[in-house]
Order: structure tokens, then C-alpha cells, then sequence
């Protein structure tokens, strides 16, 4: 190890706590992902500059930053409503709330978005992006200070298998240590994947409650929308509103109108889970985007082409249904824990030593701005 490896620092342990006390998400999310930057960077230095799971943990943060700030999924459901639902809705309200067809059209879009739960997205995922980062980057911040032997450190972790143990982290920051300290670069390179691997794992077991959470949000209720849009297509005092709902009923239009929300429903409904799962199985790297649910096609690494580590094989074994092989990676449901991780492995072996994933993930000004506490302007 040279000196200017031993002077990059990482982020403390309460550097770290701060951030997880940040109570706006969207701007705590933008500050994990900058801190999952400087961790990997220190690490990457001790290590030879290969990817570490901090390196991986980089751009899935800003990823589901995306996700936390709502900014597509708002975009997809403004896609609706089609035009047939609408005309739906203007013949149902002739001679009760004669209303122009934009102006319906702008109406029902505002009832689907009001009842689509996209908060509810941005929640499970904002509840994700923490939970990982409090337990995993805090462990990260003690790891790269610690001065005594690495078993004592581990000592410090919990026993037992996630999402209460930590077993998967006690090998993982044994095998990163011993990474920091062989010669053999083959045998680093695979100590590093063995560790990414097992962080991996500990994080995917333990993120699976918001990981469905998220998928199952964007329930759309159909009761729920058609008494949203009769509110929005039927203003008015009580009074006004119980006279025009009972000249519906008279006029006999109330099914049609019925018949409109359930289209309505049934459409934001499909294209939400759409728009989660793109979300979710989506991962910007710094220099290519991977749809994740496509097979990966990036060759693995020379010095990860032919694996020989025991502990390596043994754990690939369980997480991986197809070895040395892309085949089948790509993930068919990215809630079922088996099928993600299948993916992960591979991810994490074919991309073991690019070196663009170690860039910023944001500018100097825009760190700036998130450090002074506000949203940082320009792509995020």
C-alpha cells in the first residue's frame, strides 16, 4: 500500500449518522450517493482501484433516486387517459357538466395521479435507500478506520443469517481485508468479488420488504378514482354536487361514467407497475445503461474469466444457477430474491474492474449545494 493510497479519507462513522438523520429523503438520497462515492474511492485505494460493493452501491442509489423523487413515473401516467375514456366521460356528463374534451382530459389525468399511491413508490424506496446505507455504510466508515486486526472488527457483527444477522458481512470484510493485503492481483480480484457478492446478498435479503412494497404500490382503486373524478368533473357546493349526481342518476349516465373510471383505473394501474418495474430493473452506470431485464453481454474480466477460490465457487454455487455463463441473467421478476441475485453476481463479476465506475457521480457545485443543505441544480 503507497502513502496516496493511505491518504484518501473516507467518510466517518458521523459523517455518516448525519446523513441518515437528513429528513427530506430526496435530498438525503443525493448525500448517501455522494458518501457511497467517497467510500468506494478510499477502498478502491486500499485495494488496487478495483469496483468494491460501495463502487455498485453508487449508481444504484442515484438510480432509485429517480424513483424517490418521482420524476418519470409522474411523466408515464400523463400518457392517460386515452382518448376513448374520455369521450366516455364527455358523453356522461352532456346536459349535467357540459365540459370541453381537454378539459376532461386534463381532470381525469389529475384524478389518476391524485390516486396512483406514487407516493407510496417514492416511500418504499426513500425507506430502502436508508435502510441499506445506515447499516452497511456505517459498517464501511468503521472498517476503513480500524487499526486492529480484522477479527476483532467482525467480532463487532452481528451472528446469523439477514435480515437480523450479519454473517454475510463478517465474511465479507474478512475477504476485503485480505484483499488489501495480497500481492497475487488474481487472487484480489477474486477476494473482491467474493466480498461484493456476500454484501450483496446481505443487502438484497434485507431490502426485500421495500423492494415489494414498491412493486405492489401503484394500486389504482376504481371506487376510489370514480368518486375522485365526480368531485373534479362536478364542482360545486354539497348541495350542486348532490343535484348534478342525482340528475346523473335520473339521466341514467352514471354507468358510463363508471365505465370510464374503470377503463381509466384499469389503464394507470398497468402502466404504474410499468413504470416501477423500468424503474427498478433500470441501472444508469457512468458510461452504458443496463436493462435488467435483458441478459448481460459484457465478457468477464481475465483475471475473473476462470474462478478458483473455494469460498468464491461455493457461494456462486447458491446464487448463481448458470456458471461462467451470461445465459438466464436476464431478471424475469425483480421481487423475487433468487431471480435479482442471479443477475447481481453476474453484474458484479463482468464489471469487477471498469475503472468509470469509480468517477463522480455528481460535480463539485452540486456536492457543494448538497453539503450547504439544498437540491443541487442540473441532472441528477
Amino acid at each position: 500500500m503507497n502513502q496516496s493510497d493511505v491518504d484518501v479519507v473516507a467518510p466517518t462513522t458521523a459523517e455518516v449518522h448525519a446523513i441518515t438523520q437528513d429528513p427530506d429523503p430526496v435530498l438525503r438520497n443525493l448525500r448517501i450517493t455522494h458518501c457511497y462515492h467517497l467510500l468506494s474511492k478510499a477502498l478502491a485505494a486500499r485495494t488496487g482501484g478495483s469496483a468494491n460493493w460501495c463502487t455498485f452501491a453508487v449508481w444504484a442509489s442515484k438510480q432509485v433516486g429517480q424513483t424517490i423523487r418521482g420524476e418519470d413515473l409522474g411523466r408515464t401516467l400523463e400518457r392517460l387517459p386515452d382518448p376513448e375514456a374520455v369521450e366516455l366521460l364527455v358523453a356522461g356528463l352532456r346536459r349535467v357538466a357540459p365540459l370541453p374534451f381537454t378539459a376532461v382530459t386534463s381532470l381525469a389525468r389529475q384524478a389518476v395521479l391524485a390516486t396512483a399511491r406514487l407516493d407510496e413508490v417514492s416511500a418504499a424506496a426513500a425507506r430502502g435507500n436508508l435502510k441499506v446505507f445506515e447499516e452497511i455504510a456505517h459498517e464501511f466508515a468503521r472498517f476503513l478506520a480500524w487499526t486492529g486486526p480484522v477479527t476483532d472488527f467482525v467480532a463487532t457483527l452481528r451472528p446469523g443469517d439477514p435480515p437480523d444477522g450479519q454473517h454475510h458481512l463478517r465474511q465479507a470484510f474478512t475477504h476485503y481485508d485480505r484483499a488489501t493485503t495480497t500481492a497475487d492481483p488474481k487472487q484480489r480480484a477474486e477476494l473482491l468479488l467474493l466480498a461484493n457478492l456476500e454484501v450483496g446478498l446481505h443487502e438484497q435479503t434485507r431490502l426485500q420488504p421495500e423492494i415489494q412494497a414498491a412493486m405492489e404500490a401503484p394500486v389504482v382503486d376504481p371506487a376510489e378514482l370514480y368518486h375522485r373524478l365526480l368531485d373534479l368533473l362536478l364542482p360545486g357546493n354539497r348541495v350542486t354536487k348532490w343535484l348534478r349526481r342525482a340528475l346523473l342518476t335520473v339521466l341514467g349516465r352514471r354507468s358510463r361514467l363508471r365505465a370510464a373510471s374503470d377503463r381509466l383505473a384499469d389503464q394507470a394501474r398497468t402502466l404504474a407497475r410499468q413504470a416501477v418495474t423500468r424503474h427498478l430493473m433500470t441501472l444508469a452506470l457512468p458510461d452504458e445503461l443496463l436493462d435488467l431485464s435483458t441478459d448481460l453481454d459484457a465478457p468477464f474480466p481475465p483475471l475473473l474469466a476462470e474462478l478458483v477460490d473455494p469460498e468464491l465457487l461455493a457461494l456462486l454455487t447458491q446464487v448463481d444457477p448458470t456458471p461462467d455463463s451470461l445465459r438466464d441473467t436476464a431478471a424475469q421478476d425483480w421481487s423475487d430474491l433468487p431471480d435479482r441475485m442471479h443477475y447481481i453476481a453476474d453484474m458484479f463479476r463482468c464489471h469487477a474492474q471498469r475503472t468509470t465506475l469509480l468517477s463522480p457521480p455528481f460535480s463539485d457545485d452540486q456536492v457543494t449545494a448538497m453539503n450547504a443543505g439544498r437540491l443541487p441544480t442540473g441532472r441528477l
